[in-house]
């Protein structure tokens, strides 16, 4: 069983930027970051769709502390399996 990606909200916006504001298809960027293509459109049509600019907000807003506690889970789950 492959590991899921989890991809920030940086790399979204930037692949959707490289479709609609570079003119690149889908398809080319998709294959270019390694990316489904059906994914990317998929961040494509939230991120038209989003008003607030609250699109791609992951876990939320998290203090950098929550954060590390969110990783260290994370990382525990990992270990114990």
């Amino acid at each position: 069983m492959v590991a899921r990606k989890h991809h920030t909200k940086s790399f979204k916006l930037d692949a959707i930027s490289l479709v609609l504001d570079q003119g690149y298809t889908a398809t080319e960027v998709s294959r270019n970051l390694e990316i489904n293509a059906s994914m990317l459109r998929r961040w494509m049509k939230e991120y038209q769709r989003d008003d607030a600019g609250q699109s791609f907000r992951g876990n939320g807003k998290l203090t950098p502390e929550q954060e590390e506690i969110r990783k260290l889970k994370i990382q525990i789950k990992r270990l114990w399996g």
